[in-house]
Parts: structure tokens; sequence; C-alpha cells
């Protein structure tokens, strides 16, 4: 089921519609979050709402919370108990947009291309909708015949996916980038670091060369195992500490989301 909510008014998604002046569409100009919805339960709302009042705090974009949250509720009820994604979208020029979508296909292992990519200072820690620059990372690596795109510096430090954080192992370690590194704060990251210990570290291509295992993780790939860095085969896919993180994860969303219905009880 694809619905849409535009400032409450919930229909189908090729139904709903927006100013064609609205910024957020003109420039970009606004904030978003993905939350994957497990039989029609959102996983880690109140993180993304969290996340969501930070990006708006930053761009200095208001917004009605309360009735985007009551919005929220009245879409996930419309939509019923449903595997899918839940995209929330505020605007500069004033929606509250909510939309249910499929969960795309994704293969079961990645072949990812690094693309060079310098961070923008001014957005830091931002999940805004200037996401040009990641789709056409994104566009350029399938065009090489890869399915995914890791951004690296020109410097060569290695940073995170279009819209996934990257993990990596080596002699029994898992590791992932730093937040200082100026990478998103990622919900999924978060809860793969506490299940598994994973430990910050820096990145180059060179500690990828010398990897055991590497993986994505984001809401909507939840775990997912990477076979091929551009030249660079992986040993193995998935790997040990991969499976574990994937288990350890899936254990850790049936967790919350028992809790959560619990206390709604």
């Amino acid at each position: 089921m694809s619905l849409a909510s535009i400032n409450g008014e919930i229909g189908p998604i090729a139904e709903a519609r927006i100013p064609v002046t609205d910024e957020g569409l003109l420039r970009g100009d606004g904030g978003f979050e993905v939350a994957r919805l497990y039989g029609g339960r959102p996983f880690a709302m109140e993180d993304h709402y969290v996340r969501l009042r930070r990006t708006c705090d930053g761009l200095r974009l208001e917004a009605d919370w309360d009735a985007l949250r009551a919005e929220i509720d009245a879409l996930l009820e419309a939509a019923g108990p449903i595997d899918a994604l839940l995209r929330v979208v505020l605007t500069r020029g004033g929606a509250r947009i909510a939309l249910i979508e499929p969960v795309p296909h994704r293969p079961a292992v990645a072949r990812v291309a690094t693309v060079t990519y310098a961070p923008n200072r001014v957005l830091d820690g931002l999940k805004t909708l200037s996401y040009a620059g990641n789709m056409l990372a994104g566009r350029q690596a399938k065009a090489a015949g890869f399915d995914e795109a890791l951004f690296v510096t020109p410097h060569g430090r290695v940073l995170e996916g279009t819209t996934w954080t990257l993990f990596w192992a080596a002699g029994g370690a898992l590791r992932t980038p730093p937040l200082s590194d100026r990478i998103l704060a990622s919900i999924t990251r978060d809860r793969v670091i506490a299940e598994t210990g994973a430990a910050e570290a820096v990145c180059t291509i060179d500690d990828l060369r010398v990897a055991d295992e590497a993986f994505i993780a984001s809401s909507v790939r939840e775990v997912m195992p990477i076979a091929v860095i551009d030249e660079i085969v992986l040993p193995t896919a998935p790997g040990p500490l991969t499976r574990q993180a994937g288990e350890a994860l899936a254990r850790r969303i049936e967790r919350e989301l028992t809790a959560g219905a619990a206390a709604g009880a």
C-alpha cells in the first residue's frame, strides 16, 4: 500500500500534491527521515523524531510537531500492519509530508564503488533534502557496474555510503568510521555499535584492502554484506561478524518493537 499524508490529508501517493513554489522542491530546503515499518510498527521512531527536530533546528526551520505526530499516527493506522518504509519530510514551504513506500529490492550482497566526496561543513550532521550529490554518486556507481557508492574524501578518508553506514572487520575487531569525520549519526549505526561492541576508527582504502569482511548498515537495508569495494574482493560475504551483527540487530529490533507494543497496551 502506497499512501501519502500531506498536512494531514491522506490519500494515494500518486494523487499527493504540494505547491511548485515550495522551496523544499525549488532549493532542496527541508529535512527528512526514513523509518522501517515491521507489521505496521515503526522502529526507533522517537530517535527519528529527535534527529528530524535537530535537522530542522540546524536549518532554522519551524514545524508543528504535534500536528506531524498526529498525522503520522493516522497514516500508520490507515496503512495497517504492513512491512514497508515510512518517509517523513518537512519543507521550507510548510509542507508536512509522510509517505508509506515499499521496501526496495536489494541483492544478497553489495558491490560497492568509491566516489570522491568532500562533506559540506554548513550541513554537518543534518539530514536535509539536499541529497542530489548522494543520488548522483549512486547513479555513477550503478553505471560502473556496482550496486552502491561509498564516499571517500580527496585526502583518502573513507566516510559512509550515500544513505548508509560502513562497518568493516580485521583481526576479529569490528570498526566503523567516527562521527568526527562528519558523517551522519545513523540510528541503525548506534544499534549495531551497542549490540556488537564495534569501535570507531579512522578508515582508509588501505584499511579496506586488509579487511576480512565489511557490511552496510541502514534502516532500509538493516545489515547487508559487502562483497567488493572497487577492485578489492573481500574474503567473505557475509563473514561471521556480519552474520552476528545482522542477528543482533534483528533481536534488538524485535525487543524494541515488543517493548513499544507493551508500553502502548
